[in-house]
């Protein structure tokens, strides 16, 4: 563990299942993420590499119908290979060449056989630790969890991970089910790129870590990559985790009880109010956050 200090939720059983049903219930369909070939994968990830995703898709297609396995592509001309890539607009056409040369590793050093582990996977050229850990991770379900600028930007707004790498990499190691890289490194890579980006979308992609979230209590969403604090002050949103962050330290609560909580300024007839709090709990009730009983007094309670 680093010296840098973070605590994670409670109950982390819940916030990772959470998370994997959120994921698994709707996400986005790459390709890649239909196999676990692991010359697909590795082509993905290179490919991937500071290049939007949208136009990674169209030449990840046509590179594997050109070369679908190590063995093709290993047997064919760098300049080819190369040509494909600046065709392509995928840029730093130095990825291109190491790709290749990483198929004639996989065919000469490794007899045609992939390797599994993070560790062995970086002996392919041009394969970092991070592309080494994604591979083993999404082709053999055997890597550590991902940290990459996304997962970072989760951590941070999610559990105020402090801006620190190791930080970060024992968070995001203590928060992934063992022997499960594959489908929570996609579920984490999801929660960024969809609900927790740069400019959230924490409502709209229904994120799944509302309930725990401190930058959605706070409304303060910046992060390493986001260095300026957006304007949610005074905003519903902030007064959306707010009430979820009043919840989550009771049982249960009277909407008489829970409206000053909310809001110093609330008075039940109020602008403020009885029906504006209503109101804001029937938003949250129907993103499954909160249950709210009307049978006598009106009470609330955070979903669990």
């Amino acid at each position: 563990m680093s010296e840098s200090a973070f605590s994670l939720p409670d109950d982390p059983d819940t916030v990772r299942r959470a998370l994997v049903e959120w994921y698994e219930a709707d996400h986005r369909g790459f390709p890649w993420r239909e196999t676990t070939d692991p010359y697909e994968i590795l082509v993905s990830e290179v490919m991937s590499q500071q290049t939007q995703l949208e136009r990674v898709v169209e030449a990840f297609d046509g590179f594997v119908e050109r070369w679908p396995d190590a063995e093709r592509l290993a047997a064919a001309d760098r300049s080819a290979v190369v040509g494909f890539w600046s065709d392509h607009s995928l840029g730093y056409n130095n990825r291109a060449r190491y790709l290749h040369e990483a198929a004639g590793q996989v065919m000469t050093e490794f007899d045609g056989e992939f390797p599994e582990t993070p560790g062995e996977l970086q002996e392919l050229q041009g394969v970092g630790p991070y592309t080494a850990n994604a591979v083993a991770s999404f082709a053999f379900n055997n890597g550590n969890a991902v940290v990459d600028t996304n997962v970072k930007r989760v951590l941070h707004r999610a559990f105020d991970i402090p801006d620190d790498d190791d930080a970060f990499a024992d968070a995001a190691g203590e928060l992934m089910p063992a022997g499960e890289s594959r489908t929570w490194n996609n579920a984490i890579m999801e929660l960024g790129g969809v609900a927790c980006t740069k400019t959230p979308a924490c409502d709209d992609a229904s994120c799944p870590w509302r309930a725990w979230c401190d930058a959605y209590a706070t409304g303060d969403f910046s992060a390493p990559d986001v260095p300026t604090q957006s304007p949610f002050e005074g905003s519903r949103r902030q007064f959306r985790g707010r009430t979820v962050r009043i919840l989550g330290e009771y049982d249960e609560l009277a909407l008489s009880e829970l409206g000053p909580r909310v809001r110093v300024d609330y008075t039940t007839d109020g602008e403020h109010g009885r029906e504006w709090l209503q109101e804001l709990l029937a938003d949250l009730e129907d993103d499954g956050l909160v249950a709210v009983d009307t049978d006598g007094e009106t009470t609330v309670r955070l979903q669990r």
